[in-house]
């Protein structure tokens, strides 16, 4: 059974997600302010909508993939919104990465309106994005979960139900300090081996099965080694996404010094001007303080 589906935001992950669920043969209606991004999924067998509230007016589920929570708030509740035009009962499936205070808030507002809201962040990117194997963590009443995992059934192979509303977000911070810290590991690794005159693109297969072993150290070595920057991430994103759980770790009172310095390695890197590229980048850093020898 395919469903109807407005998806507001069709930029790397967003388009991604449109990507997978027009592939498996839903109904989706996009509606993005980059033409180009819309027409990218019409081509694929989507259609157009003028507004988000048009979207929302013949979708079941609204998907947003969208960068910050002002820009959430403005695509769900502002004028044009996916509000206006949303059926009641419908459920708006929230996968941008935003902080879990912003997500209550948003959750209420949606409940007054007669609205379901779901968070449900993800990990894996848009690869994963493109073969139905994202990891999600939703947040949000368990009906509505499971109500959303209709959709979400097309693009993730691990679906989990967190908590309440925010819990969704506070897990993909807590997957962020994770991956965070692991792409420095593995840079940081990789340079030594590369100094040492050891085959770093090696490493990986040496290292299959054992404790050092990671999706991440598998992923990722062999691009560190060769500076394979592609982009399938954004290090600025990251920064975002450290950000957020710094604040939230400021909430709680819980010490993150490892998580401090991965994100002012980031801040660098972006300071440097790289926060568009690839989470591969990171091995810039490993070049000096001037990453001169960037191409």
């Amino acid at each position: 059974m395919t469903e109807n589906v407005a998806l507001i935001g069709a930029g790397a992950m967003g388009g991604a997600i449109g990507t997978r669920l027009a592939e498996t043969g839903n109904n989706l209606i996009v509606f993005d302010l980059d033409k180009d991004k819309v027409q990218e999924l019409v081509d694929k067998g989507a259609k157009a909508a003028v507004s988000a509230a048009e979207a929302a007016a013949v979708s079941d589920y609204v998907i947003t993939s969208l960068n910050s929570p002002r820009i959430v708030e403005i695509a769900v509740f502002g004028t044009g919104g996916a509000a206006e035009g949303a059926k009641p009962g419908t459920v708006i499936i929230d996968m941008s990465s935003i902080d879990p205070e912003a997500t209550k808030s948003l959750a209420t507002k949606a409940a007054e309106k007669g609205l379901r809201w779901v968070d449900s962040p993800l990990s894996g990117g848009a690869p994963k994005a493109l073969i139905g194997e994202l990891t999600l963590m939703a947040g949000g009443a368990a009906e509505d979960v499971d109500a959303a995992h209709n959709v979400l059934k097309y693009v993730s192979s691990n679906y989990t139900h967190m908590g309440p509303s925010g819990a969704g977000q506070t897990t993909k911070l807590i997957n962020q300090v994770l991956c965070g810290l692991g792409f420095i590991a593995v840079a940081e690794a990789t340079q030594l081996a590369l100094d040492a005159g050891v085959d770093a693109e090696k490493i990986p297969q040496a290292l299959k099965g054992g404790r050092a072993d990671s999706a991440l150290l598998q992923e990722y070595m062999p691009r560190f080694a060769t500076r394979d920057y592609r982009r399938t991430g954004r290090i600025d994103n990251m920064v975002k996404d450290l950000n957020g759980a710094q604040d939230l770790a400021r909430l709680t009172n819980t010490a993150m010094p490892l998580t401090a310095a991965c994100a002012e390695i980031h801040r660098m890197l972006t300071a440097a001007g790289l926060g568009g590229e690839d989470q591969a980048a990171v091995m810039e850093f490993f070049k000096g303080p001037n990453m001169e020898h960037f191409e």
